[in-house]
């Protein structure tokens, strides 16, 4: 039988036939996690409301709820469910980085910017808001910010092809073609897969919108 350990007995996976007042919120994000782990998201997302409204207070559990309501593409309800988890903690890195993303990915730039910057002014250390803030600032056409923060996340991340790309499109949108050539190269020599047009298509799962895939593509087609 398969299922989880909750005080010593083995529950069913799908907790149906307990009463709800005898299931912990961990449960629940528990049973969550593993729907989200199989891209059963309306399952998911039902049992971390069930955790929340359990557990309130729950920093985590509302930004794991957040987090997977923007999987499933319900960014709306994520915006909400990451600011309410704001509220409990405005200087919380994670909030501020699933936040933050999420507007990006919703075109909501001047937001994702000011999650972003607020999370590198917390964690200076963390590429995420650097990597974001520089994707943010390219598509609003500040390229001297998008290449600052570009450099930063490359620094923090140098293992990472994905500052490089982002760096290389940047100093392509300020009319740096040698510059945004040789930053391409470098993402080359991270991961090889990025000589292939194609590929790039996958940079939308990375917070890039079409228009920088296809500025990406670009750079590519002019650093053989």
């Amino acid at each position: 039988m398969k299922g989880w350990v909750v005080a010593g007995i083995v529950v069913s996976s799908s907790l149906s036939a307990i009463p709800a007042f005898a299931i912990s919120a961990e449960t629940y994000r528990q049973q969550g996690l593993s729907y989200r782990e199989q891209e059963r998201y309306p399952e998911a997302i039902a049992a971390l409301e069930q955790a929340s409204a359990l557990e309130p207070n729950n920093l985590s559990g509302r930004i794991l709820l957040g987090w997977t309501q923007h999987k499933a593409k319900q960014n709306v309800a994520a915006v909400d469910t990451l600011l309410q988890a704001l509220q409990f903690n405005p200087f919380n890195v994670q909030t501020l980085n699933a936040l933050g993303i999420v507007y990006l990915v919703e075109g909501q730039l001047m937001s994702a910017i000011a999650a972003h910057a607020w999370a590198a002014i917390l964690q200076p250390d963390n590429e995420i808001p650097s990597y974001n803030l520089s994707l943010a600032c390219e598509r609003i056409g500040q390229y001297n910010f998008a290449i600052a923060t570009a450099k930063t996340a490359v620094r923090l991340e140098p293992t990472n092809p994905h500052p490089f790309v982002t760096l290389a499109i940047a100093h392509w949108g300020n009319g740096e073609k040698a510059l945004a050539q040789e930053a391409y190269r470098q993402a080359l020599s991270v991961d090889p897969r990025y000589s292939d047009a194609s590929f790039l298509n996958y940079l939308d799962e990375a917070g890039f919108s079409q228009d920088q895939i296809v500025r990406s593509k670009q750079v590519l087609q002019t650093t053989r």
